[in-house]
């Protein structure tokens, strides 16, 4: 999960900090996949309305933190439409991972999402007529193919395909809601993102067959809203905007490789050889265009 950020300047982080702090939302996120397998609830719908209970409780308390009560508000009111769309965008993504878990691998789901930044470079031109470089057009080509390696299972009928799609429709909102992030800075992440999850929670809230849960999953489901996806964000709105996006994308690699590892590891899920070779491909070719764009960054800001 990375989105470019647009939260204010601070003077009290450094850049290192604030890849500390980007590297540790990456490993927060990374868990949400083991978390979710641990949990007994059968109705992914009430899953989805109290991770988003607890992810928007969490933001709103750490909004209050920073900005009181009076900014928080005006925080809101001054999202306008494009926090609403980038709100809209969390809610489909969120509700979407949920339901995914049941129907695909954690590795499935967090290597297709790693295509995300180049989604959003193929938006941005086809929408917003942004230029895109060469090397960038090689590395989207090289993640086309991956994906298709990655779902060629539930394109043959050997798996269902309604993970694989829910995880390329996450990938899409998300390049989505990075496209409009970069085009209206102004846009807060952290109101919108909070708009996100209360938009989830209602529309799981009117789906769910039930609210109840056990004590055990209970617990879980806070763990799994406030702290791995309130306080992952948290921590990366926070580093994101003190460093350079490529970087932060960059550091955020770390969840797509650790995602899956920990799966593998507690719940002993084996991602299958396609989506290891796929996700490989796509891991190269998103590694290889952060790289050149961080060094274009460094040299046009050493221009100026």
């Amino acid at each position: 999960m990375s989105l470019s950020p647009s939260e204010p300047a601070s003077g009290q982080l450094t850049q290192t900090q604030g890849l500390m702090l980007v590297l540790g939302s990456a490993v927060v996120w990374s868990f949400g996949g083991t978390l979710a397998r641990f949990l007994e609830v059968q109705d992914g719908w009430t899953i989805v309305f109290w991770r988003s209970l607890f992810a928007a409780l969490f933001l709103i308390g750490f909004m209050l933190s920073r900005d009181g009560a009076r900014g928080v508000l005006r925080l809101f009111r001054d999202m306008g439409i494009p926090g609403i769309a980038v709100g809209c965008c969390f809610a489909t993504a969120s509700t979407s991972f949920v339901l995914a878990l049941s129907y695909t691998t954690v590795a499935n789901i967090m290597l297709l999402q790693a295509s995300v930044p180049l989604i959003a470079a193929l938006i941005g031109w086809f929408v917003f007529r942004e230029r895109v470089a060469g090397s960038t057009w090689v590395a989207i080509a090289a993640v086309i193919c991956g994906v298709l390696v990655m779902v060629s299972d539930s394109l043959s009928g050997t798996v269902s395909p309604i993970g694989d799609a829910l995880a390329l429709l996450i990938a899409l909102v998300f390049s989505l809601a990075t496209v409009i992030t970069r085009r209206y800075a102004h846009v807060r992440m952290t109101p919108a993102v909070c708009l996100g999850t209360i938009i989830a929670g209602t529309l799981a809230a009117s789906q769910t067959s039930g609210f109840a849960v056990s004590p055990a999953d209970f617990g879980i489901l806070i763990v799994f809203g406030a702290l791995n996806f309130g306080l992952g964000l948290a921590l990366f709105v926070t580093g994101a905007r003190l460093v350079p996006a490529a970087l932060a994308a960059l550091f955020g690699t770390a969840e797509t490789v650790l995602a899956p590892l920990w799966v593998a590891l507690i719940h002993n899920e084996i991602p299958s050889l396609n989506t290891i070779i796929g996700g490989s491909v796509v891991l190269i070719a998103l590694l290889s265009y952060l790289t050149i764009e961080l060094l274009r960054q460094q040299r046009l800001s050493r221009r100026t």
